[in-house]
């Protein structure tokens, strides 16, 4: 008798096979909608959205109507008022994978839906500390670890949205200074869909001294997704958009990096693998590789930024 195959919590497909869940749903995208999504060193284009994005978005607006169904009936049997509740999506990933254009691309995608007009998204950058802040803390060097974001005050905001309370704000982070820009703030009011997207969107709860553990982000998702790579390869995007950005970003004045800008090659891909080595790449390994299985879906890229496999959690 042969050996037992352990199930898997996930369904795998390859790319056509997935690309074959789109049906007949048309492409409302154009080229000019996936050139202003897409983020600098990735390269998604309309076949990428039409064969891997098109159908997540398909599939996405399935568990949109059947957690809002979910979410009636609920009311119905406690006896309270239906009130309208977001449907929230986490998206996760390493430093250079593109996980901010999947959540740009999903969200024009939902918001040509019917069910889902509204569509916002969130970054946790916003929810940073300031600069000044990590420095007092000893943690400028440990930017986009867990430990340097307000993660109450980002909790707090995921579950006002969540509840369906109006008008909730949320901090303004320019990665042009690198910095939480004062006084700004994004105001979210009762969507459709919450996208937030971060890296340490999906990690779990920490058990306290007294065994209980603490309310996590994960807690307020419907549907998560996770953008993943192998290692070596997200270090050479890292660094090929390190140099990319000398001619963008760090060339203006007011970049906290400019003065990368006028590094030779050599100087910046030294400069890139560093602070790779140093901060993006530990980070990666402790803290957000470890949430991959906790995604209801992974997207696996290969060299040339493409997805080639898919993953989905069964229910």
């Amino acid at each position: 008798m042969p050996p037992a195959v352990p199930l898997s919590p996930y369904l795998d497909f390859s790319r056509a096979d997935w690309a074959a869940r789109r049906e007949d749903q048309p492409l409302s995208l154009t080229p000019g909608d996936i050139a202003r999504v897409r983020g600098l060193g990735d390269r998604v284009d309309l076949r990428e959205v039409e064969e891997v994005y098109l159908p997540l978005s398909r599939l996405l607006a399935f568990y949109v109507n059947a957690t809002a169904g979910l979410h009636r009936v609920t009311t119905d049997f406690l006896g309270e008022r239906p009130a309208k509740v977001p449907f929230v999506i986490g998206i996760a990933g390493s430093v250079a994978v593109g996980k901010s254009t999947t959540a740009r691309v999903l969200r024009e995608l939902l918001r040509r839906w019917p069910q889902t007009p509204r569509v916002d998204l969130i970054t946790t950058d916003g929810f940073l500390r300031p600069n000044a802040d990590l420095e007092a803390r000893g943690l400028l060097q440990r930017k986009g670890f867990p430990e340097s974001y307000d993660r109450r005050a980002l909790l707090r905001f995921v579950a006002d949205v969540k509840s369906g309370m109006p008008s909730v704000s949320a901090p303004v982070y320019s990665h042009l200074t690198y910095d939480i820009v004062p006084g700004a703030e994004i105001v979210i009011d009762q969507p459709d869909v919450l996208i937030v997207e971060g890296l340490n969107v999906l990690q779990p709860a920490v058990v306290r001294s007294d065994q209980r553990t603490r309310q996590v982000l994960s807690d307020y998702f419907d549907f998560s997704v996770y953008v993943d790579a192998p290692v070596d390869q997200l270090r050479t995007w890292y660094i090929e958009r390190f140099l990319d950005l000398r001619e963008t970003a760090f060339a203006d004045p007011e970049s906290y990096f400019h003065r990368y800008a006028a590094l030779t090659d050599a100087e910046a891909e030294e400069t890139a693998a560093g602070i790779w080595e140093r901060i993006n790449e530990p980070n990666l390994i402790k803290n957000v590789m470890p949430t991959k299985d906790r995604a209801t879906l992974v997207l696996t890229k290969g060299e040339d930024h493409a997805v080639t496999n898919i993953r989905l959690r069964r229910l």
